[in-house]
This record gives structure tokens, sequence and C-alpha cells, in this order.
């Protein structure tokens, strides 16, 4: 279980907490640095941060330790490992993508992926959908 485990833990209820706030949290819960050791992205549309690790930790004694944080706790902020997931988001396309072009880009192994069941285009966004096989291909 330990191979499949997730580099990403979720920050929920972030709102409270600002980005350079919560890095700074991180860095303190985990002895590690931003932007060398982990990365942060927030989701403001659904109020939550991913921390992404760079350098192999153990999420779950991560999530425990952050769910035990007085700091955490005040912001009322929760913490979960990031379930693997067989759909990713690809952003800022260029208006004349075809989803064949996503699919064999998205299925080239060169490029960390593998069979792909289903591309949808958001044209709107200038964005895709592309859903995987198996969840190991969305890297």
């Amino acid at each position: 279980d330990s191979a499949e485990a997730s580099p990403s833990v979720v920050f929920e209820n972030v709102e409270r907490c600002s980005p350079n706030c919560l890095r700074m949290l991180l860095e303190n819960i985990s002895g590690l640095t931003a932007d060398v050791d982990f990365t942060v992205e927030r989701i403001p549309e659904i109020n939550v941060a991913v921390a992404t690790f760079i350098k192999s930790i153990d999420t779950k004694e991560f999530v425990e330790k952050c769910s035990q944080h007085k700091r955490i706790r005040e912001f009322k902020m929760t913490t979960r490992p990031l379930e693997s997931t067989q759909s990713i988001k690809a952003e800022n396309l260029p208006d004349s993508i075809s989803t064949d072009y996503l699919t064999v880009y998205f299925e080239s192994a060169r490029n960390g992926g593998g069979p792909v069941s289903h591309v949808q285009l958001l044209p709107e966004e200038n964005s895709a959908i592309i859903t995987f096989c198996d969840h190991k291909g969305n890297t």
C-alpha cells in the first residue's frame, strides 16, 4: 500500500489562512522547505490547497501530525491524503486542439501517460478532461 501512497495532501477550509501563511505552517509541521521539498497549489473555487511532496515522506503520518496541530485546528482546516484519480484536467490548451491529439499525447509513455479511455474538450475554458483506463497513467 505504501508504494501506492499519494505524495499529495489535501487541505480543506483554507480561506482563513493566506498562501504564505499556509506554506510557513507546512514548513513548521514537516521540517521541510517550500518549493524545494514540496509545492502548494490553492484551488480557491473549492476552498482547498494541495501540498505535493517532492521529497519522499510518510503522508499518512504527516496528515496525522496536521490533524493534531494547534494552528491547523484554529484555522478549522482538515487534511487528508489526495486520493488516486483516473481523470486530469489539462488547461491553457490552444483553440485548435483535437481530442485525437490529446489522446495520443496522453497515451505516450514518454509523457508519463497511459491508455486513455475518454477525452472531453471544454472549449469555453481552453481545457479538457482526460480520463485514463487506470489511475497509474495520469502522472
